[in-house]
């Protein structure tokens, strides 16, 4: 069996193929315990054999050629996985979308000698690949992910999985990743935090919370109400420009989509889109319907606060940043929803104190009066 820390200790040129295989060329790719051996004919013929170590016979592997771009999509892809009766699969398929299922297909260069075997916690995918246009620096791809029965799973989208493309140059046998960190990786960092700013935009809102607090304060109105929509507003603009931002550099970056962080990142600009434009909407004090909007708004803007502060921890996921940034982002967290706390005790100490003064006034007021009208009654008689 191959333990984890052997197969990372492995490299290709100790690497004996049982069959007998002889491969004059390897590299040991740099992440995701893969290999690749190879032959090449400046013909244009390759033959090669991709090895993916440690890894279990419920899982697929695949290794892929992209002859257009540095990118999944395009990707011309080799699939190999054990069936539940324990014979081996091995075929080809096409990369269109991101969504992936890896479905069957015919690939844009030709494709012989297609096999599998799996055996001591390792697949290899055999193949000859003929090309016409005796290309000798490649854009590679390897993957793995999880099957559901006979049916291969979306790959996981972060760490090494999202770092496992680079080129090959046949003649040298050198391969490198794209830039170190791949440059789609580097990209969806930069759109992730362009999401944050997004979401950071939105959490400013939280701290205009302090001029609702002022509400409670008859002097202050309706000081109070136009700091608190200038604050919502110019919150709004922000989280727009982030947003807008993190879409430019999705459409120009061929990166993995991350569907949980991306809905809910939709989900926060459509209600503070609603929030925003509510206040056009807004019923006067006095008005019957006052009661509805007032919970609305209330209901719209606890639950984007709550939404930020799960989809900016989903995105800390995404990134994997080091520990203190998460540790701080926590600290942030911790600290507003103290602030947040306080304020409103304060403002329910300040309201119920009102009332009490305002209920003493009137009974005081009743009870002089009620005095005055009964001195009043008895100078009559007199």
């Amino acid at each position: 069996m191959c333990l984890i820390l052997t197969c990372y200790a492995q490299t290709c040129a100790k690497y004996a193929f049982s069959s007998n295989r002889v491969f004059k060329s390897c590299t040991d790719l740099p992440v995701l315990n893969s290999f690749l051996h190879y032959n090449y004919d400046v013909s244009g013929k390759l033959e090669i054999a991709y090895r993916h170590t440690g890894i279990t016979s419920s899982r697929w592997i695949a290794w892929a050629i992209n002859p257009t771009s540095k990118a999944m999509v395009g990707s011309q892809a080799l699939v190999a996985y054990q069936l539940s009766d324990g014979s081996m699969r091995a075929y080809t398929s096409p990369i269109t979308q991101y969504q992936t299922q890896l479905q069957e297909g015919e690939l844009s260069f030709d494709v012989s000698d297609l096999s599998a075997t799996y055996s001591n916690n390792e697949i290899i995918i055999f193949a000859t690949l003929g090309f016409p246009n005796n290309d000798t620096t490649l854009n590679q791809v390897w993957q793995e992910g999880a099957m559901s029965g006979n049916t291969p799973q979306m790959h996981a989208t972060s760490g090494p999985n999202v770092q496992s493309m680079g080129t090959l140059n046949l003649l040298s046998g050198q391969a490198g990743t794209i830039g170190g960190r791949t440059s789609t990786q580097r990209k969806q960092n930069v759109n992730s935090w362009g999401a944050k700013r997004s979401e950071l935009g939105y959490l400013d809102a939280i701290r205009c919370y302090n001029s609702k607090v002022l509400k409670v304060f008859k002097s202050a109105d309706p000081a109070w109400f136009y700091l608190h929509a200038s604050c919502q507003f110019s919150a709004y603009v922000v989280g727009v420009a982030g947003w807008s931002t993190g879409l430019k550099l999705g459409s120009e970056s061929p990166g993995i989509q991350y569907d949980a962080h991306r809905t809910s990142g939709i989900i926060l600009f459509c209600l503070g889109t609603l929030q925003v434009f509510a206040l056009l909407v807004r019923p006067k004090p006095d008005h019957k319907y006052r009661v509805y909007w007032n919970i609305y708004h209330h209901l719209v803007g606890y639950t984007v606060v709550i939404l930020i502060v799960i989809n900016i921890f989903k995105g800390l996921d995404i990134l994997e940043p080091e520990k203190k940034w998460k540790n701080a982002y926590i600290g942030v967290v911790i600290a507003l929803a103290c602030s947040g706390v306080v304020l409103e005790a304060h403002t329910w100490f300040l309201v119920l104190r009102r009332k009490r003064s305002e209920s003493a006034g009137k009974m005081s007021h009743g009870i002089n009066g009620a005095h005055g009208n009964g001195v009043n009654a008895h100078t009559a008689n007199c």
